[in-house]
């Protein structure tokens, strides 16, 4: 009897607590339960819409839907001013994207050595972050004022100096105006990318360097056998994450000159196609939508093949 009422008990014990676990669960999914109602409304459901948009006609005030099948797909690829703007995203992502990843490294790098033991450390990455928190439309001001013509602070600068003779039309020049939104977006995102870079770097083993160094290897070897390798995790991501951004590349194109991308289209994104076709002139819905189809099916194949080619080399380097 005894040995009965305990089994008894136990299994009370466990019914109890199984039904403290449940109603746990129920707190965690009522938790969970905004985001997911945010996901589908604000993220899963304009994206199936968009592609929805990408096989209809739908243009102007027009409410109803005809679908035409992949000729939007097929007219968009001959399309000369998406081109143009595709061309013009990857440039301009490209001029900032290498000297800010070559930079950031280099910053983090030397942040991290703890043989320069750097005063002020914490100001510096403050400082370096900064142009990441200000507006888009603030920074589209600052510089279109510094290039202004012909009083602009950087034409003074370059009068005062002999630099050039006659004040010069940044804002005129494709060059030019490419140049310095690429500088721009450098700027922006340069503290960002070093932080990230300094963060993978203090996460690696510090024994791994002390090795080296017992062994003689230089502090170059040790940062292109030790510490590349170990950052490509982190590498990878930044890589991933740039050209997501690169391609979203919108306020600093379209705030710095008419809208449109002058001068002469050369500063013409992808996104700032997107946004004209659909909210200007004939408000080509299915034009803006197909667009943004390309452009995500371009970065899903890009990233697998990065991540691909990170991976393979990884395992390389494993071997």
């Amino acid at each position: 009897m005894k040995l009965l009422s305990r089994f008894k008990n136990r299994n009370k014990n466990k019914n109890v607590s199984s039904g403290g676990i449940a109603d746990y669960g129920k707190y965690g999914q009522m938790f969970v339960a905004p985001f997911i109602v945010a996901f589908l409304l604000f993220q899963l459901y304009p994206i199936v819409y968009t592609i929805t948009l990408s096989f209809t006609d739908l243009a102007g005030w027009e409410t109803e839907l005809n679908f035409v099948g992949f000729k939007n797909y097929i007219n968009i690829l001959q399309n000369e001013h998406f081109i143009r703007a595709f061309k013009n995203t990857w440039l301009i992502w490209t001029i900032n994207f290498i000297p800010q990843l070559g930079i950031s490294l280099m910053l983090a790098k030397w942040f991290t050595d703890h043989a320069n033991r750097l005063k002020g450390e914490g100001i510096f990455k403050a400082v370096f972050y900064l142009p990441n928190i200000i507006t888009a439309a603030s920074l589209a001001i600052l510089f279109r004022t510094l290039f202004g013509y012909p009083v602009g602070p950087i034409n003074q600068l370059l009068l005062y100096f002999d630099v050039i003779q006659e004040p010069f039309e940044f804002f005129r020049s494709k060059t030019g105006t490419r140049l310095i939104v690429a500088f721009i977006q450098f700027w922006r995102w340069y503290g960002s990318t070093f932080i990230i870079l300094c963060a993978g770097i203090m996460g690696i083993n510090p024994s791994l360097f002390e090795a080296a160094k017992i062994d003689g290897a230089s502090d170059w070897k040790i940062f292109t056998n030790i510490t590349l390798p170990l950052l490509k995790p982190i590498t990878l991501y930044i890589l991933i994450t740039s050209l997501v951004g690169g391609m979203q590349m919108f306020d600093i194109p379209y705030l710095l000159t008419d809208g449109f991308g002058a001068p002469d289209n050369a500063i013409t994104t992808s996104m700032v196609y997107i946004y004209n076709q659909a909210f200007t002139g004939n408000r080509n819905f299915y034009m803006s939508a197909t667009a943004s189809v390309v452009i995500l099916l371009v970065i899903m194949a890009i990233s697998g093949v990065i991540y691909k080619v990170m991976n393979r080399s990884k395992s390389k380097v494993g071997r």
